[in-house]
């Protein structure tokens, strides 16, 4: 008779949960890296052309559906200019990592640009158009509030 030993059941369970967790720390460090390549404004492309891989491979890295080897992940960290642990800031255990929302991506790519502009005057316009911006925002929020 082939039976399944009752401790094969126990080891399954182990190793599902497991694999569960690893997912989870792979989607967040795809996550981590496809927030900085933004910030830094390469193509995903260009980020693969950087470490060596495909732009297949880059974008399974950044969607968690390939781990990262330590030495990969370590050269990532030296494209993208970031020590390793940058990639594992925020995590928490069983807990998966929420998608970027546009405004988040916004966000990314305003900062980026930003930094690109090379005149300090243009800098400081914008700025002060942002400020002059939310402080409208905010008056017209009190406005409807009363």
């Amino acid at each position: 008779m082939n039976s399944i030993p009752p401790s094969a059941d126990i080891e399954i369970s182990v190793d599902d949960a497991s694999t569960q967790r690893a997912s989870l720390v792979d989607h967040h460090v795809g996550a981590r890296i496809r927030e900085r390549r933004t910030m830094l404004g390469l193509s995903q492309q260009q980020l693969a052309k950087m470490i060596g891989v495909t732009y297949q491979q880059a974008h399974k890295y950044e969607r968690g559906l390939n781990r990262i080897s330590a030495g990969r992940l370590f050269e990532i960290a030296q494209v993208l200019n970031v020590p390793v642990s940058y990639f594992f800031e925020g995590l928490q255990p069983g807990v998966e990592t929420p998608p970027i929302s546009s405004r988040q991506r916004m966000f990314l790519e305003l900062a980026r640009n930003f930094a690109l502009i090379d005149n300090d005057k243009h800098q400081e316009a914008l700025s002060q158009m942002a400020r002059a911006l939310a402080a409208q925002s905010q008056a017209q929020q009190r406005d409807r509030e009363e």
